[in-house]
């Protein structure tokens, strides 16, 4: 079995990665493997791997900048490339990931969001890795609040087409819920050693305690910085792109406004300035006299 193979295998099995991540991991692994042989001029060998430097990961990148990969993909290639290197036992050098120039604050991408909630599941290994990406897709797969994230309860159990969530004032609405989001959630509860009681958090910390959210923005704060994204991408921010994202594709405020969970319809309409801001951006990039 290949290198590149057995990695497959650790990322699906061990670190119980989604489809997605597997093959752009993979990916990656296989393109440095190829690189550093013809960068060498000799098959790639465990000495060879354990002797890559700096200048060796500079090189790499610079090839695949060649290929057209931006900013923030040229991030997300170092970080698997950091996570290949250390399934092969070898400690990466260390080398800063490429910034990002900062402007106005736009919604996560729904690209953006995946790539997100995997580079933190990444980070960690086994069940905690599970529970960091099924909380993060659940915030912009289902428009939840982190704190209504966090007080869900093993009577959430067995999911189905729909989650109630109690939200602020102790009201209580109801959310769809994408089968993605339920798959990653049946993971975490499959994985986590703790037992889903009905009475008790459905999100556990390492220790078995309720999971803090702080944890979570901790963990966010570090994956953006991996993968070059702006400042305002938060766990919150998540919940923003929820609803940018629904009210672009037509759905009307009041039925955002349920989805949120908000007491008014005037906490929604600030979604309309925003995708506002969106469409202009969209216009100005492409009409050629903008």
């Amino acid at each position: 079995m290949s290198l590149a193979q057995a990695f497959a295998d650790h990322l699906r099995r061990d670190r119980r990665r989604s489809v997605h991540t597997v093959r752009a991991y993979v990916a990656t692994a296989e393109r440095l493997l190829a690189f550093l042989s013809e960068h060498h001029g000799r098959p790639v060998d465990a000495a060879l791997l354990k002797a890559i430097g700096v200048a060796d990961l500079r090189a790499f990148l610079a090839d695949r900048r060649g290929d057209g990969l931006g900013n923030a993909s040229a991030a997300r290639e170092l970080s698997a490339v950091r996570t290949f290197l250390a399934f092969a036992g070898v400690e990466a050098p260390r080398l800063k990931g490429p910034k990002v120039k900062k402007g106005v604050p736009r919604p996560v991408s729904p690209a953006e969001a995946v790539a997100l909630a995997e580079d933190v599941a990444e980070e960690r290994d086994g069940w905690t890795g599970a529970r960091d990406l099924a909380v993060l897709l659940l915030l912009y797969g289902a428009g939840l609040r982190i704190g209504e994230a966090m007080g869900l309860t093993g009577a959430a159990l067995p999911l189905g087409a729909t989650l109630t969530v109690t939200g602020k004032r102790n009201k209580t609405r109801v959310v769809p819920l994408l089968p993605q989001v339920r798959d990653a959630i049946e993971s975490y509860v499959a994985a986590c050693p703790y037992s889903p009681a009905k009475n008790q958090a459905l999100f556990r910390g390492a220790r078995g305690g309720p999971l803090e959210p702080s944890q979570i923005r901790r963990a966010v704060r570090r994956a953006r910085g991996r993968l070059g994204l702006s400042e305002r991408t938060t766990p919150h921010a998540l919940r923003h792109s929820f609803a940018t994202h629904l009210l672009g594709r037509g759905v009307d405020l009041r039925s955002l406004q349920e989805l949120l969970g908000h007491a008014s319809l005037s906490s929604t309409q600030i979604y309309t300035a925003v995708d506002a801001a969106h469409l202009m951006d969209v216009y100005r990039n492409a009409h050629p006299r903008a």
